[in-house]
Formats: C-alpha cells, structure tokens, sequence
C-alpha cells in the first residue's frame, strides 16, 4: 500500500483509469446497450453511437473519448480530496492497522471506498446524463441518480474486490517495486535475531496487552460509575 503523498496519487490514478473503462463499458454495453441498438436501429453499440453523434452528456452529444476524459477528471479529484481520505478513517475506526492483518484492512478500505465514491459518482452521473431535452426537475434527478446506485452499487462492489484492486496492486508493485524491496529489508532487519529477542519482545507485547487491559478496566469502571450516578439521580424523588 502506497506510504506517501506521491505514491497515493498514483495509486489512485491507476485504479481511476481502470475504474472508469470499466464504468463506461459496463454502462453503454451491459445497462444501455440494446436500449441504444434498437434506437438507432444497429446491430453493434459502436456503430450506434456513431450514428447518434456521440455519447449524450451534458445536454449535447459528445465523442466518447471526451465522456471517458471528464468522468476521469471528477472521478479522481473526488477519490484525491474526498474519497481515499475518507475511506482509511471509516477503516481505522472498527480495525487497527497496527493490529490487524493488512489484507482485512485494506478489504476494510476497499468497502469504505465504494460505499463513498459509488453514491457520490452516481450524483454526479445523473447530472452529466440527465434528459435535460424534457426538463428538469428535482425528483426526476434523485430518481436516476438512485438508479443509478441500484445498477452500480452491486458492479463496483465486486469489480473492486475481486478484480480492478487486485490488479491495481500488482501495478503498483511493479512501479514501485524498489521502494518496497527496501521497505522489506528494513522490516526483516526489525525482526529478533536471536532467542533473547524473542522473549524481549514477548515481554514487550505483554507490558502492551497489560497496560490495554489496565485502561478498559479504567474505562469500565468510569462508565459503570456514570451509569450507577444517572440511576440515582433517576430515582430521586
């Protein structure tokens, strides 16, 4: 997983590009395919919106390469400043990263992901597609905009999981793959070296896990206090 501000940027640049092909085929070809083949009359969803002029966005007809460059655009700047910021607090929050194993913390990451960026891109997608040729009206946008979480939601969910992040992070380990051979050695070079280590770092961890108990002991006690105070003054007449 990236650990610097250089290293997230590309990272959710390689998992925007792949992840807004993968939107924009799932959307033409899969939702609105034969819907844009028996309108023009087609038998292939290129030569449909070749016929058309274009994908429809924004109240005109435009190249899809333009369709897939301003989705790009607001998908990454959404996943820069809101979504991957977002995502690791939801995260820290129920697992600890220092704790837990990090192929559940970044599930974790990977949930919070989709549960922000999908809801929020679907908004912007029911702006970008409304029929603004019949008007526009309020319910008519939260309706296509809770259509289109309904068709995106379960997509997203397990194309991130399974597949586009997987390959993501094989991307990203071969761009970077010095930086984490480094990393690696100096994580092995951390690791006890010998018997004496070993139970130094046992004690350590048990120093740990005593001070923790000794705090939710605390902590305990203080809620029980403030529960056993709420009552009393509950029962006062």
């Amino acid at each position: 997983m990236p650990r610097n501000q250089f290293q997230r940027m590309v990272y959710a640049f390689i998992t925007v590009v792949i992840t807004v092909h993968a939107y924009v085929f799932y959307s033409l070809y899969v939702v609105n395919g034969n819907t844009l083949m028996e309108i023009n009359q087609t038998t292939g969803v290129i030569a449909a919106l070749n016929k058309q002029g274009g994908v429809y966005m924004c109240g005109t007809y435009l190249p899809l390469w333009a369709c897939i460059l301003i989705e790009f655009c607001l998908a990454y700047l959404l996943e820069i400043l809101v979504g991957s910021p977002a995502s690791f607090k939801l995260a820290s929050r129920v697992f600890n990263p220092a704790k837990n194993h990090p192929m559940i913390f970044e599930t974790a990451i990977i949930c919070a992901t989709v549960g922000i960026m999908c809801p929020a891109m679907s908004f912007i997608a029911a702006f970008l597609y409304y029929p603004y040729y019949t008007g526009f009206h309020v319910f008519t946008l939260l309706a296509n905009w809770l259509k289109l979480v309904c068709f995106n939601f379960p997509f997203a969910f397990f194309t991130q999981l399974f597949f586009i992040q997987p390959v993501v992070r094989v991307l990203f380990k071969v761009l970077f793959r010095k930086e984490l051979q480094k990393r690696e050695q100096q994580e092995i070079g951390s690791q006890p070296e010998n018997e004496q280590d070993v139970i130094l770092d046992i004690f350590r961890r048990m120093d740990e896990i005593q001070k923790e108990i000794a705090h939710e002991h605390r902590r305990r006690k203080a809620l029980e206090e403030d529960v056993y105070k709420m009552a009393s003054k509950s029962n006062t007449p």
